[in-house]
């Protein structure tokens, strides 16, 4: 790499360090206002404080990934700008295109890292996040645990009533065994919960009907302890569950979710479609963010960072409002975690044609 390469190169990352050195412990500090009466009020141990905390930084930084970067980029391309830096490279024969290659660099650096995070790092941060926040903050459940009805595999159909993720514990409880497209035994409890320390379900109030060509066959225990081949857990994920789980895992999850009838297939979907549309964003924004700010303007920097500013609002509205669409209807979320990189990246075209005129 040339001196040209190294220069902005160096000062694309080292801007986008600074970035989220300032804007975290920024986040930070007004989260953690708005949030310590209720930590003081459940005497939270520091060390749950100081984790989530943690999970916090993690969870904040790798949602706000592309939007710091694009910031940053406006921010120290604007100053090479005023400065006629700019000016002087393009004079001494380097084409735009050219000058834009320590960007794509700089930008696939940091997508590689945006991928590290949402794989393997993000999932681990957000479980601790949310769990903190539902354990603590919120005063309401996480978990969607009313009247779940769910086909467990290809025989087995399950019901409860209602569901605590926190207990693992269910009320009434019934589950229908068919073969053939015909029940052959359908087993009831008035509450069902898993004990950890055994691995078995404890049924209350037992009642296991065998369904036979003449007549039925009762069985009936006042508690009973058995296994099944499924998690109770399981039947009710917390709305966030697809933010916590890797990669790999989040597609068996889906896979499972699907034979099963989920009703929230759309948001776990657009969980695992996120994790790879983040990266693509970083290169988006950065030639946008360097179409815009590399040439000199009467206004100097604060245009480049006013527009910048809106770019990246609009860019937020369109994930946001897409996104609601696929995990509370029938919308495509490929299609809804795609669109706002697909209409930014035609933008992110017509700008750079413009730059290098």
């Amino acid at each position: 790499m040339k001196i040209l390469d190294w220069y902005i190169l160096k000062r694309y990352l080292m801007t986008f360090a600074v970035m989220l050195l300032l804007f975290i412990p920024i986040g930070i500090t007004v989260h953690l206002a708005e949030k310590i009466g209720k930590i003081l009020e459940n005497n939270v141990p520091l060390v749950e404080v100081l984790q989530y905390l943690l999970d916090f930084t993690i969870y904040f930084a790798h949602l706000l990934f592309p939007l710091f970067l694009f910031l940053s980029v406006i921010w120290f391309t604007s100053k090479l700008a005023n400065n006629t830096e700019i000016v002087a490279f393009l004079s001494s024969g380097v084409s735009f295109t050219r000058f834009l290659r320590p960007y794509l660099i700089g930008a696939t650096i940091v997508a590689i890292l945006s991928i590290v995070l949402g794989l393997y790092l993000a999932p681990n941060a957000s479980k601790g996040f949310n769990d903190f926040k539902y354990k603590y903050l919120s005063g309401r459940k996480a978990s969607n645990n009313t009247n779940v009805l769910k086909q467990i595999n290809d025989n087995d159909i399950i019901y409860v009533t209602s569901f605590n993720a926190k207990n693992k514990t269910g009320t009434n409880f019934t589950l229908e065994h068919f073969e053939k497209g015909k029940m052959t035994y359908k087993i009831s409890a008035s509450n069902i919960r898993f004990q950890e320390k055994d691995s078995v379900f404890r049924l209350m109030n037992y009642l296991k009907r065998k369904v036979g060509q003449n007549n039925d066959l009762l069985e009936i225990e006042r508690r009973k302890d058995t296994t099944f081949s499924f998690d109770l857990e399981d039947l009710t994920p917390e709305d966030y569950i697809a933010e916590t789980l890797k990669y790999n895992e989040l597609v068996n999850f889906i896979e499972r979710e699907e034979k099963r009838g989920s009703k929230f297939i759309g948001r776990y979907k657009l969980a695992m479609y996120q994790k790879w549309s983040l990266p693509v964003s970083v290169f988006i924004l950065t030639i946008i963010a360097v179409s815009v700010s590399s040439i000199k303007r009467r206004g100097g920097m604060g245009v480049n960072l006013a527009f910048g500013i809106c770019i990246a609002m609009i860019f937020v509205f369109f994930d946001k409002i897409f996104g609601t669409l696929a995990s509370q209807s029938n919308f495509s979320p490929l299609l809804a975690v795609w669109f706002p990189n697909i209409i930014f990246g035609i933008l992110a075209l017509i700008l750079l044609r413009n730059a290098k005129r």
